[in-house]
């Protein structure tokens, strides 16, 4: 005998167990929500290391180099700005809507403590490349005893 696995639609995933929608209602043309203009979208990154540095890639194609703010300090980084939102002609339904527009912000804490006087970043093709110094671990000073 074939088991079917439960599949649920909608915001409230507990205690329903039934579809909520007829199939019919679920294909017909969508018109997605993008007016949530506070809601924000997080970009995929990848962060690695070399021997020297952290490296962060950001996949933020469709957004203008003036509208991406980095803040550095010494354990995160924040990467925030806005990709502008291109309206469909008038007459369009949409049938899929992924792409996600307006406001994004990512926080990366750092795996190891960075010199923020060593950082560099670019644009290009979409990606925002952040390079940044790690600070040598091995790195220590001499402390100059005083007298009372």
């Amino acid at each position: 005998m074939m088991e079917y696995i439960k599949i649920q639609f909608g915001d409230n995933f507990e205690g329903q167990c039934k579809l909520e929608k007829p199939l019919k209602e679920m294909f017909q043309s969508m018109n997605p929500i993008f007016c949530l203009s506070q809601r924000i979208w997080k970009p995929q990154m990848d962060i690695y290391e070399t021997k020297n540095n952290i490296i962060i890639n950001a996949e933020i194609a469709g957004v203008d180099k003036d509208d991406i703010s980095v803040e550095v300090n010494s354990k995160a980084v924040k990467i925030s700005g806005a990709r502008a939102i291109k309206p469909p002609e008038e007459t369009a339904n949409y049938r899929l809507a992924e792409i996600q527009f307006g406001r994004f912000e990512r926080v990366l804490y750092l795996p190891n403590p960075i010199d923020i006087e060593n950082v560099s970043a670019s644009f290009f093709n979409g990606f925002l490349e952040i390079k940044l110094a790690k600070l040598p671990m091995d790195r220590s000073q001499r402390i100059k005893l005083s007298y009372r």
